[in-house]
Order: structure tokens, then sequence, then C-alpha cells
């Protein structure tokens, strides 16, 4: 199935500049955008305590997400990247560290889901948003599409473990 979808999914690449130049952004581009974002939301709070919610939510997030799970399930368990296996040239340029889970999807719905919880009308944008990046990171060969779902599975576990355990609320 893995194949399969990537095989789909990677097949417009490499057709049309424009759809390429847009995968390209959204795969490595895009998050830049994002955190920025993050950071204006994070400035303009005028409430101390909203201020310290939404930073203290969207790092334990992601640090537990990108920086703890993702890389102990890459300790134990090596997956190459699709450029490797499947012997096509990605858009990106990419090391050839393990492809699973998707650290980019990790990281990115983790911080979505913590701007959701944060303000809901920015939050799908974010969620979006990191849909996208995940199926560019397809598009331009770096990633299986399981990489991904299980990336976004840790993002979204993460942030729901930190209000778990924290007991944050708004």
């Amino acid at each position: 199935m893995d194949i399969y979808f990537f095989n789909i999914i990677n097949s417009f690449a490499g057709r049309w500049w424009a759809l390429d130049w847009l995968g390209i952004f959204l795969a490595n581009y895009l998050g830049y955008f994002l955190v920025a974002i993050a950071i204006l939301i994070l400035i303009k709070e005028k409430d101390r305590r909203r201020q310290i919610y939404f930073f203290s939510l969207v790092m334990l997030s992601v640090i537990i997400s990108r920086g703890i799970i993702t890389e102990i399930i890459r300790f134990f368990y090596y997956r190459p990247r699709p450029f490797l296996v499947l012997e096509i040239k990605p858009l990106i340029s990419h090391i050839s560290t393990a492809s699973f889970p998707s650290g980019h999807a990790a990281a990115f719905f983790a911080l979505a889901l913590a701007v959701f919880y944060f303000n809901k009308k920015v939050g799908w944008w974010f969620l979006i948003s990191a849909v996208f990046m995940g199926l560019a990171r397809i598009f331009v060969g770096v990633h299986w599409p399981s990489d991904i779902l299980a990336g976004m599975i840790v993002g979204l576990g993460s942030v729901w473990l930190v209000r778990f355990i924290f007991k944050i609320e708004r």
C-alpha cells in the first residue's frame, strides 16, 4: 500500500516546473512561515498567562514529538527513505537518515494542534498546512505515506500527552 500511494503522489514530480516549485516550497519552506506566525501569535498575546500557556504547550509538544518520540522510534527501527529504495531522484536534497516516522510531520502537527487549542480559527489553517507539508514531503520523494501518518500520530499524540500530564487548560 505504501509504495502504491507513494507512486501515485510522487508520479506528478518532474512534470511541471510550477508544481515542482510548489512541492519544494511546501516540503522545505512552509515550516518557517508557520513558526514565524506562531511567534507572532505569541508576541501579540497580551495576557501573560495565555502567553505562557501557548509557549509551554508548543515547546513541550514539539520537543516530545520530534526530539524524543521520533528519535526513540528511529533508534529501534530504521526504514530507508524512498529515494534509496526506489532509486529515484528526490526534488530536494536529503541525507540518508531513517525515514520513519517523519520528523517534519511530528513537529508541525504538534505545532498545529497546539495552535488549534490556543486559537481554533488559525489552528485549522495550521492543520491544513501540516497536511500539505506532509503530502509535499511524499511528492518530493523523501518520505513514504506511512512515515507522514506516523509522524502525524506522534505529533498530535504529544500535544494530547502534554495537556493530559500537565493538566493544561486555557
